[in-house]
Order: C-alpha cells, then structure tokens, then sequence
C-alpha cells in the first residue's frame, strides 16, 4: 500500500466522517443504506461468495435481510470464495502471519492484515485494502479520541504524544498491526510509540513504562486494572492524561478504579477484528456505534430482530468498506442493547452497550510470599498460540493451582491437556511462581457466563 494514496484516501473518508458526525441520524440511515445498495450491487457483479444469490434479488430490491447469516468458521472454510481479489490466498496469509518479524507489513505491497485471537473458538485472519483501512483510521483518529475536532488537530496532537501499547505483540493482532503499520507510515513518531508484551512478569512491564513515560497508555481492562494497583502502591510511577481500553468489558467499577488510581481519563472502545472500530465512546461516556460505515442487527436466538431497549442474544454485522473481503450478516458473537433514545451529548450515532469478555487478573502465591499476577490476556494467548488451544476454560482454585478444563475427549485432549499444563507452568515460573499445579480435566461442558460467551479464565 503506498502511503500517498492511504494519505489521499485518509484525508477525504476523514470529511466524510466529519460531515456525518455534525448531521442527523436521517443522514446517517441515508450514508448507510446508499453504501449498502453500492456493495451489494458491486458483489453482484463478481463471482465471489454473495454473488449468485445478490443476481438472484438484485431486480427486485434485494433486502439485507434476505441474505444468509454466516459464521467465521463458515468463511474460513469457503475462503477462497470469499475474497475478492484471487492474488489472495489462505495458504499465502498463513506464510505470511506466521512470521512475526513482518507485522505491520503490507501483504502483497498493498494490504493490511490481521488475525482474530480466535476467542469464539476459531481463529481467522482478516484483509483490509486502502478504502477499508482509510475508513478505520477516520473512525479512529476522529471518535475515538475525546481531546480533538479536526483532522488536523488529531494528527497534530496524536504525533505529539508518548503512546504506550501495553498487550500481546508477539503475534498479527489487530492493535499490534496498527502500532507497527504507524510507525511504518510515520518513522518520525516511531520511537514515541513503545509496545510492552503482556507476556513477561508485570514488575517487567511496570520498569518499561516507567521508563518510557507515557502519555496515554492503550491496554484491555483487566491489565489497565493491574497497572492501576501498582500505581497505587508506588511501585509504577507514571502520570498519562489518558488511559485507552477495549478487547474486553470496562465495567463502571473498573473504570472508576483505574481512573481514580491512575489519575486520569478513561476512554474505552468496543471494536473487533472484523470491524476495528465499531463504537467509540463520547464525552458523557456512552458508546456510540458508526452505524455509517457499518450496520448492526441485534438478534435473539432465533436470529429474529431485538427492538431498542432490549439486549440481544447476538449481533450481525455488515461492513460497508471492506470490498476485498466482504463481511456480510456476520454472526459477531456478542451481545448489546441498542439505547432507545438519543445521547446528550449531541451525537447523531446510536448509543450501544455491549456485554463482553471481562475475566479478571489472578493474583497467585509468588516466591518468598510475594504475590505474582497472571494476566487473562496473556494466559490466553499462550493457550492459543503455544498449546494450540482454543475452546478451555481456567479456574483458579487457591493461590497455586489451576484448573484446565476442555469439553473434548479422547488422546487429542490427553496431548493438548499436557501441553497446557506446561504451558502453564512454565509461563507462572517467568511470572514469579516458585510452582504452579494445574489439574487438568478433559470432557467438560464450559460454563457461560451472562453475556453467552465463555469466559476463559474464573478467578477463586
């Protein structure tokens, strides 16, 4: 991707988006439903997943609704079908993320990827071109950030900033692959960024920022959570005006904690691999969905349609700007409320809350009596990318011991319980532990928690 057309592109979807956050939700609806009838018209044309069933409607009107509900398993495994340009490959994407020297890298010199952390329990990468990219970073340079209003003062105030990622970077996640591609796009901010692993003991990360000093700091909730108490107790000794949340659920709680220790705003976000930036939060702290760029259909279990005020059994989502990879009534997963009513604060978006993963740090026995962390974001990572495992869930049962629990069976579970198990341990050592014992069990149905998800990881 050359970055003068990222840049052209930027700076016109950049107006756009503007435009639409100084309108009305009619102008929003009108935005929506004209790039939807775009892309469903230009599918139509090609030979790609959608296409012999778009010809098949297209005379008579086709209808959103009409169009099948699909999984991410179900595109995986028609992946060919459905991406749009044949240069693509899965075998190729596979090359190419397995090589984490080239994050952030353009694929085939022209598009941006990332893979899912596989959460759902399958893992898929995900392609954006220009057009797709350009909408992402208008969303997120113009609503994500609460402190500007224009383009200008956004990318001004953005390059003047010391940003601290503090996640998994170690693999092609998409916040990972958006730190690296900024700082390829713009080496002359490269050394104000700095990406702290979750991976290694929290005291390690706590000696990083304090020695970067940054000015916001992005990380998920729980770890926002954990910097917040080592702040507390001096051991972190840093002053952000702003701390950035998402990739789990910021309860009211967690926010105010994190905001009071840490002395600063909280700002959280609600976006996907799919989509990166499908809601951003206002000044009275309400997530406000881009439904300009993307449609949400909240639904029950029967996949039948939730009114406003009511919290579905999962969300559909449409992307109107991805056209190399077409993301059409999407089964996300997720569970949200669409507010009936308007914000105060004057936004023409509609108000979303979204119930999502929210599993907790936890605090284990460490060596000489001092306590060692385990970090939810970190232990799943490791189940995924080095035990291969994504369907388990952890529980905690003392301050030395966790629980593996798998709903398969047989020798495939015996091999993937062993690796865990060493995974495991091997990763509390790092952290501090002088011994972890896991206890491993296989054949259990996971427990849910009240949002529908499984959470991967239950404290004691």
């Amino acid at each position: 991707m050359s970055a003068v057309s990222h840049h052209a592109l930027l700076g016109f979807t950049s107006l756009d988006v503007l435009a639409a956050g100084r309108s009305d939700p009619g102008h929003i609806l009108a935005r929506q439903q004209a790039r939807l009838a775009s892309l469903l018209y230009e599918l139509a044309q090609g030979t790609g997943l959608y296409a012999h069933h778009l010809r098949d409607h297209l005379d008579a009107g086709v209808q959103l609704r009409s169009l099948p509900i699909i999984c991410k398993a179900e595109l995986m495994e028609r992946f060919d079908e459905w991406v749009t340009d044949p240069a693509i490959t899965l075998a190729g994407l596979r090359a190419f993320t397995a090589d984490p020297t080239r994050i952030g890298e353009p694929f085939l010199g022209r598009y941006v990827v990332w893979e899912s952390s596989g959460s759902t329990g399958s893992p898929a990468i995900f392609v954006q071109d220009v057009h797709s990219m350009a909408i992402n970073d208008a969303l997120e340079s113009l609503r994500r950030s609460p402190y500007t209003h224009t383009q200008e003062d956004t990318r001004a105030q953005n390059f003047s900033e010391r940003i601290a990622f503090v996640g998994v970077t170690t693999g092609h996640f998409a916040s990972m692959v958006q730190m690296r591609r900024l700082q390829l796009l713009y080496p002359w901010v490269a050394q104000d960024i700095c990406n702290i692993s979750i991976l290694q003991p929290l005291a390690a990360v706590v000696q990083a920022l304090n020695v970067f000093k940054p000015t916001l700091v992005a990380t998920y909730p729980s770890v926002a959570i954990a910097l917040a108490e080592e702040q507390a107790t001096g051991a972190l000794h840093i002053a952000p005006h702003g701390i950035w949340t998402g990739g789990e659920n910021l309860s009211r709680a967690a926010r105010a904690l994190v905001a009071t220790l840490m002395d600063c705003e909280v700002r959280d976000h609600y976006g996907a691999s799919e989509f990166l930036s499908i809601a951003s939060e206002c000044s009275r702290g309400h997530l406000h969905a881009n439904t300009d760029w993307l449609i949400l259909e909240p639904v029950d279990e029967k996949y039948r349609p939730v009114p406003p005020g009511h919290a579905s059994a999962t969300t559909l989502l449409t992307h109107l700007g991805n056209r190399v990879q077409p993301i059409l009534r999407y089964d996300l997963g997720d569970q949200i409320t669409v507010s009936p009513g308007p914000c105060d604060c004057g936004s023409p978006l509609p108000v979303i809350q979204v119930s999502g993963r929210n599993d907790p740090p936890l605090h284990m026995q460490g060596q000489n009596g001092k306590p060692a962390v385990l970090l939810p974001l970190a232990l799943t990572t490791l189940m995924e990318e080095d035990a291969g495992l994504y369907e388990f869930q952890l529980h905690q049962r003392d301050g030395q011991t966790l629980e593996l629990q798998v709903p398969q069976t047989g020798a495939w579970a015996d091999a993937a319980l062993a690796r865990g198990r060493q995974v495991l341990q091997d990763f509390a050592r790092r952290q501090g532990m002088a011994e972890l014992h896991v206890i491993a069990r296989k054949g259990i149905a996971l427990q849910r928690g009240r949002s529908g998800k499984v959470p991967r990881v239950v404290a004691a």
